[in-house]
């Protein structure tokens, strides 16, 4: 059974910031955790002696992206999955839920069978892991529909996803909707009764039809800002009622060009790190550069940073979450540990996974991510098995 030993160098752990500690791994766990003092001299493992300027922390769990170098869920194959698990360690990602796209009916249900697939069978350590699917969409509202093509957006439909949870083998684990369309408060609170996390987003809701929302079993909210009725002076619309709910956690693509960095600064004055989740929202031209690629059946135009469709729409990122933690310390001048909550912690909470994931502490997932001194990740290990060395 392989054993890594990291030394010499800041560990966050679970109980806190050990300044000079290590982390033993043994299998696909976390062994041990702690102080230089207690740091076993002679052992069998692979020693990694590291720069005293460095920092391990716990992986990264995206909660939010449709896919990355060329892959995307959408694909339905078991290629798009393996290449997305791939890639995604070398930005610090170490779980993440495949996020599915609105589309026509037939195509939701071979994405999620695949993913479904997928887990049984592919789920491998020494790569990112899926822990299940995101559903954005089709529930959503036409109003809001963003990078969601229009013509397969359907209402919410207790019956259909119960069709789709059995083709997934149980694997959605969290449901974009607009909770304003018919049905949308059913389906809600079918959602919060079998433990699925229901997410408010693509929506027009109201104050008063958020709150309806919120009380019927809403706990999460998708890409806050993006795909919402903004905030208005005399009505709060959904980004209002979401920040002011401590309730809903709120998802944030801190990339600087879907959220304002003052915005995103904002967000965290009101939500603080406890409340938000970093996300990517990334698609597949992420790792590609420049080029036209596809969407959701649409076409999208990446130029630098930015990915849109022709006529403007933002549609999704080319974020790594990875630049996600960089540029939120940056605009909003939190510390690593408050940035580990939004990357780690938080999500691993809100998916019911902080028992095996979201922080380093022994009897864990060995998901492991080591950082420079400008927080670059320099080595990703994946419960156990390195993913990633620069």
């Amino acid at each position: 059974m392989k054993r890594w030993l990291l030394k010499n160098t800041a560990i966050y752990a679970e109980t806190g910031k050990i300044g000079e500690g290590y982390v033993l791994t043994e299998g696909d766990k976390v062994a041990e955790v702690g102080p230089m003092s207690s740091c076993p001299a002679s052992i069998e493992a692979e020693v990694v002696e590291l720069n005293p300027s460095f920092t391990v922390i716990p992986g990264f769990i995206d909660v939010h992206i449709h896919g990355a170098a060329g892959a995307d869920v959408m694909d339905a194959t078991n290629e798009a999955l393996h290449t997305m698990a791939e890639m995604l360690p070398k930005e610090g990602t170490t779980s993440f839920l495949a996020t599915t796209m609105t589309a026509p009916v037939a195509q939701i249900e071979r994405a999620l069978a695949n993913v479904a697939q997928y887990m049984q069978h592919s789920n491998l350590p020494g790569k990112a892991e899926v822990l299940g699917i995101h559903l954005e969409g089709p529930f959503i509202s036409e109003k809001r529909a963003g990078a969601q093509h229009p013509n397969n957006i359907i209402d919410p439909d207790i019956e259909l996803f119960q069709k789709w949870q059995n083709i997934a083998n149980g694997a959605i684990r969290l449901v974009t909707l607009a909770p304003e369309k018919k049905n949308g408060l059913a389906l809600t609170a079918y959602l919060k009764k079998t433990g699925v996390i229901a997410s408010i987003g693509h929506s027009d809701a109201v104050y008063e039809q958020v709150q309806a929302a919120i009380d019927a079993g809403i706990k999460h909210a998708t890409h806050l800002f993006n795909g919402m009725r903004g905030v208005h002076h005399r009505e709060p619309g959904v980004a209002g009622a979401v920040l002011m709910h401590d309730e809903v956690v709120c998802e944030l693509i801190a990339d600087g060009i879907h959220v304002a960095p003052e915005m995103v600064r904002f967000a965290y004055k009101m939500k603080g790190c406890e409340g938000l989740i970093l996300i990517t929202d990334a698609m597949r031209a992420k790792c590609l550069g420049a080029g036209v690629y596809e969407l959701g059946g649409q076409e999208v135009i990446v130029q630098g940073e930015k990915a849109t469709l022709r006529d403007g729409t933002l549609a999704g990122s080319i974020l790594k979450l990875g630049d996600a933690v960089k540029n939120a310390m940056s605009f909003t001048g939190c510390a690593l540990e408050d940035v580990i909550r939004m990357a780690s912690w938080n999500p691993a909470k809100q998916l019911g996974v902080f028992d095996r994931k979201g922080s380093i502490r022994a009897g864990k997932d060995a998901d492991l991510v080591v950082l420079d001194e400008q927080h670059h990740v320099v080595m990703t290990i994946c419960r156990g098995k390195l993913a990633y060395a620069k």
